[in-house]
């Protein structure tokens, strides 16, 4: 398979003679000396066997949004390659954010304490761009840009919507409470569009019953046990 792109925790590869494309999930994790953070923007080290983890976790979710009525990428995935074959589509630069508590970068962005509620949740949308930090984004920038068309940031926003209150109540079954995540969306030659990418502790924070907030090594393991 060719190569098409190589990312912190998954690649990009094409099947030149069918034209299919396919992620393959890597046990690469994110965090920074030595401490995993799915909020961190380098690579802090890898754990065996969690490209496959991560990958049947997020076959569990995309299959989730899927029977919710969310579009999704997700076509097929085989757990022993460690990959899943998706959607053939175009995918901006962009991440969508949704925060049901402050945490993280917004907490030290806007210098607020950890763990004030949102109601409704706050979005965010961030130009991927680790060199300048991953800046905010607004509507007209996008379209100012060429990333997106007229009505595709309010389409986003809202799929990202519908995404929280699927993916809050699913965790919630599993006595863990979504602090926020991040998706990323892409769309066909029509303008339909889909969330990409992967749905995994790779791209949220939650809580557990003692208010701890697990890494995303181990909130995997804790989910892989609820879903098997």
């Amino acid at each position: 398979m060719k190569e098409l792109y190589d990312g912190k925790t998954k690649t990009v590869l094409l099947d030149e003679a069918n034209k299919e494309v396919y992620l393959l999930f890597k046990d690469s994790a994110t965090g920074e000396d030595g401490v995993f953070d799915p909020g961190s923007n380098t690579v802090g080290g890898s754990v065996a066997g969690k490209g496959k983890v991560g990958l049947t976790v997020s076959k569990y979710f995309f299959e989730l949004m899927e029977k919710n009525g969310i579009p999704t990428h997700y076509l097929d995935a085989d757990i022993e390659k460690g990959v899943m074959k998706v959607r053939q589509l175009t995918v901006p630069n962009l991440e969508f954010v949704l925060r049901y508590f402050t945490a993280g970068s917004m907490c030290r962005r806007f210098t607020l304490p950890e763990g004030l509620p949102f109601d409704p949740p706050y979005l965010e949308v961030t130009l991927k761009d680790d060199e300048q930090g991953d800046p905010l984004i607004t509507d007209r920038l996008c379209q100012m840009k060429g990333i997106l068309q007229p009505g595709q940031y309010d389409e986003a926003l809202d799929i990202l919507t519908k995404v929280g209150a699927v993916l809050r109540d699913a965790l919630a079954e599993m006595n863990l409470t979504l602090i926020d995540f991040k998706i990323e969306i892409g769309y066909d030659t029509d303008g339909k569009m889909y969330v990409v990418d992967e749905i995994t502790p790779d791209i949220w924070r939650v809580k557990d019953e003692a208010g701890n907030i697990p890494n995303q090594i181990d909130c995997a393991q804790l989910i892989l046990e609820k879903i098997q």
